[in-house]
């Protein structure tokens, strides 16, 4: 699932490829898109925003979300697509390499000064060099009464941190998910926390939160419903929290180890 620190290592890629090469062909495969040309335009650089995109030109952004299925592929030029191209929304060509984006859960290309159109609601980036720990805390506190879960889920308050991220931290921290955030004995190192395991998980393909990456033992509770508990043996617990049931998202915790 792509979170913080995959749209991370993403734009990394991204950057290695296109930044101080000249587009030689873009192709955005949506409709409000279709006929803009942004050939001839150098590439200046690739960053991630919390789970955002933005490749930026001079002139322009072209911003994009991976949401559950998205993925860029960067390849050589006239190597073989990976992805059926119908799944293609953007293509960015250069002299030597390729960039598709797959299935992306948002595509938009908007003017380089209108950046903040799309990305400024956002709170501070768990991965960017601007990270503020202080503002971080300060926006998630901001409604004591919210479950702690939600609050960490909301980009609003901090940018990064996906549905699997909060579950695995919330059971580190040994902490409820429906306990109210104000309640939280130390939310700075709640966040710190966090804020490490997506720093240690960001350079590797293989995200562990519990030391191991072995498929089946990389996970204390996400999606391990039907599981007991790694460290007690108690027998785990599922289901949904959101503010409104259309925003309401999978949550794992142990009834034993968690508080």
């Amino acid at each position: 699932m792509p979170e913080g620190d995959t749209v991370w290592r993403t734009a990394h890629h991204l950057h290695e490829a296109l930044a101080g090469r000249v587009l030689t062909r873009t192709d955005f495969r949506v409709p409000a898109f279709a006929t803009l040309d942004l050939s001839g335009s150098p590439v200046d650089e690739v960053v991630s925003r919390g789970k955002h995109l933005l490749v930026r030109t001079p002139t322009h952004s072209i911003h994009s979300h991976l949401k559950m299925e998205g993925a860029w592929h960067v390849q050589r030029l006239e190597s073989p697509w990976r992805r059926p191209a119908h799944s293609a929304r953007a293509v960015l060509e250069n002299d030597e390499w390729q960039a598709i984006g797959y299935s992306l859960g948002i595509l938009e290309v908007v003017e380089l000064d209108d950046e903040p159109s799309v990305v400024g609601y956002l709170g501070p980036d768990l991965l960017g060099p601007d990270w503020d720990l202080e503002l971080a805390v300060g926006r998630t506190a901001a409604d004591p009464e919210r479950p702690v879960f939600l609050a960490l889920l909301d980009q609003r308050n901090l940018a990064g941190f996906g549905n699997e991220y909060v579950n695995e931290l919330l059971f580190i921290m040994g902490l409820l998910p429906t306990r109210p955030v104000g309640e939280v004995p130390d939310l700075t190192r709640v966040i710190s926390r966090g804020q490490r395991m997506l720093d240690v998980n960001k350079a590797r393909v293989e995200r562990s939160f519990t030391g191991s990456t072995r498929t089946g033992e990389d996970r204390w509770v996400y999606n391990r419903e039907r599981a007991r508990c790694r460290r007690c043996g108690t027998r785990l617990r599922s289901g949904k929290l959101g503010d409104r049931p259309t925003t309401e998202r999978d949550v794992f915790w142990c009834p034993h180890c968690q508080t």
